[in-house]
This record gives structure tokens, sequence and C-alpha cells, in this order.
């Protein structure tokens, strides 16, 4: 079920919300200092490629330079990522059959936002739940 879910994502909406993390992250990745946002932004391009079946966890070491780390990303590129997650949710809402998908974009936008300190784990793992 999980490989159906994740094809007519990667239709719906996956593909071309993957370009516009990959994007984000060689733009960060062409200024030096901000290449560790350039890292997280191809991890979660990943990810939103290919959501089901995996999701993103707190990680407990992570301290406070994720955190101001998070601000410059929101500044720089998150809030047009979260942007991209809220207008697709809302297109794929309209149809009945896409408002499973249109849920999924939602639950992204806290990742888009915030990707430092998260760690993408499949939901089988041990540590999935927490």
């Amino acid at each position: 079920m999980k490989f159906i879910l994740n094809i007519l994502w990667l239709v719906l909406s996956g593909f071309w919300l993957a370009i516009g993390y990959v994007i984000a992250g060689i733009v960060c990745c062409i200024l030096i200092i901000t290449i560790p946002f350039g890292i997280a932004s191809f991890r979660i391009a990943g990810y939103a490629l290919w959501p089901f079946g995996r999701t993103t966890v707190e990680r407990h070491d992570a301290g406070a330079g994720s955190a101001i780390g998070n601000v410059i990303w929101i500044i720089l590129a998150g809030w047009w990522l979260a942007l991209g997650h809220i207008v697709t949710g809302l297109a794929l809402c309209v149809t009945i059959i896409g408002i499973p998908f249109g849920i999924a974009n939602f639950k992204m936008i806290p990742i888009s936002l915030m990707p430092l300190g998260r760690e993408i784990v499949p939901t089988d793992h041990p540590f999935a739940t927490r």
C-alpha cells in the first residue's frame, strides 16, 4: 500500500516539491556558510519525493545551534517551501482522492520550516514514535 501511495504522491506533488527542495539546497550550497542548510534541504527532498513509510523525529542531541539555524532557514528558504506545501495541499484537497495527499502536504509544513534537529526514519523503526 505504501508503494502505491508513494507512486501517486510522486505523480501528484512529490516530484515538484522535491525539485523545490533541490533548488533551495543548491542555492544554499553555493554560499559556503549555508552548506548545512543545503544538506538538510537535500535530505528533505528525498523525504518529499517518497514520504509514505517514513516519518520525522526530533534529535535529542540537537542544541541551540539547530534552533538558531532554523531561524535562519525560515528567513532564507523555509517560508517559500512551506508556502509550496500549503498551495499544493489546498489544490489536492479540492478532489476527494487528493485529500489524503493534501493532508500529507500539511504534515510536511513543520519540517519545511524547521529541518535542523530532525531526523527522517522509517515508520517501522523502533524510535519512530518518539
